[in-house]
């Protein structure tokens, strides 16, 4: 018995692989169905509190919708024109005032290197620097590295995806206009089949809160991140106020990579004081926006560790691309909650957790001492089990 439990065991683990493996596969071949859906969803839960005010109001739902996706896509396509308008302007830069700052800077840098090695008593100096600092350098990054073909090569991209925009906002309409009935299916649901879906339901809950909260810090962070640009002296403080913007809504590393062009800039325009004043304003904003406002306005954390956020960033950008790391968070919250869910792989909903194990268990005790009970007891016994979640 023991030797075939042990196979049973193995056979398990082996089949459970197999079932990752082409899960991820599948995800992945599936990304040009997934992206539109999973874009859609993510603007109507953005938007719905428009579409709710609306109908507050008693405007009807058809209108009320009708608005809300116009002003989603007015949003959109203005955000498309002053991005592909300033990338144009930058471009046009970049040949008469940051090439020259950037061939100065190198000069600087290659009389300081000359010092150093002629110091050392390192023969014919010059001529090595100068070999690497006058030709290789400047053609490398002239030819090879132009961030404007870069720019031009976001902008054909994001044009390229607006051919989906139609389809993503169709999506939208029917989640916006479903979006009321969807409540009541699922109370529906809940009835029937208990308190597992309840904790669905309450974290469905927690990750519209996350994507509505999100969305308020990326916006206040984008305003920071524009001011600061303005304040420095730098050009194109709205472009980067908008790549702050959007960048933010990947966790961790988003605002890094944010703070990378215009430190460059401000380096290459005004020189190291500049540079470090813009590198410590991104830390500032960064440090007091993730640690002080998106706390107090999401509440907990979400039970996720900044590492299992950082790999599920990585991940889904692996399987959908930006759309994967932008919506990474809400993703790794339905893997947990399904993962929560089941006997065999709860033990990896408890490794990317944050809480601790015995809480962990006292919570599925508690779950699991709904059964046999009624409906309302269920209902007021999950509402304890939320409560202690929190």
């Amino acid at each position: 018995m023991p030797d075939e439990a042990k196979k049973l065991q193995a056979t398990r683990i082996l089949l459970t692989a197999a079932a990752v493996m082409i899960l991820v596969t599948g995800l992945k071949l599936g990304q040009s169905f997934f992206v539109p859906v999973l874009l859609a969803g993510f603007i109507a839960t953005v938007s719905f509190p428009i579409t709710s005010w609306l109908r507050k109001r008693r405007v009807p739902m058809p209108i009320a919708v009708l608005l809300t996706v116009l002003v989603d896509f007015a949003f959109m396509t203005g955000v498309v024109i002053i991005v592909i308008t300033l990338t144009g302007d930058l471009e046009s830069k970049w040949q008469d005032r940051y090439y020259p700052a950037m061939n100065s800077k190198i000069d600087e840098v290659r009389e300081t290197a000359v010092g150093v090695l002629e110091n050392l008593k390192i023969p014919d100096a010059r001529k090595t620097v100068d070999n690497y600092a006058t030709i290789k350098i400047p053609a490398q990054i002239g030819k090879n590295f132009d961030p404007f073909d870069l720019g031009k090569d976001v902008a054909v991209r994001v044009l390229g995806f607006l051919g989906s925009t139609l389809l993503i906002l169709i999506l939208t309409v029917f989640m916006l206009s479903e979006a009321r009935m969807f409540g009541r299916r699922v109370n529906a649901v809940l009835e029937a089949r208990g308190p597992n879906l309840d904790r669905l339901m309450n974290s469905t809950a927690d990750i519209q809160r996350y994507l509505a909260m999100k969305t308020v810090v990326s916006l206040a962070t984008g305003v920071l991140a524009g001011f600061l640009c303005w304040a420095a002296g730098l050009d194109f403080y709205i472009l980067w106020g908008i790549l702050a913007f959007a960048l933010n809504f990947i966790p961790v590393l988003g605002s890094i990579i944010a703070g990378v062009p215009p430190f460059i800039l401000a380096f290459l325009v005004d020189g190291g004081p500049s540079a470090l004043a813009v590198g410590v304003g991104y830390i500032s904003i960064n440090i007091f926006l993730g640690n002080f406002l998106e706390p107090m306005l999401m509440g907990r954390r979400f039970g996720l560790s900044t590492l299992v956020v950082i790999i599920s960033v990585l991940f889904w950008g692996f399987i959908w691309g930006p759309v994967g790391m932008f919506l990474a968070v809400p993703l790794t919250m339905v893997l947990k909650v399904m993962l929560d869910n089941s006997d065999e792989l709860r033990w990896i909903a408890v490794a990317i957790t944050k809480e601790k194990p015995d809480s962990i268990l006292d919570l599925h005790d508690l779950d699991g001492s709904l059964d046999g009970l009624s409906s309302r007891d269920r209902v007021d016994l999950s509402a304890v089990t939320a409560d202690k979640r929190g």
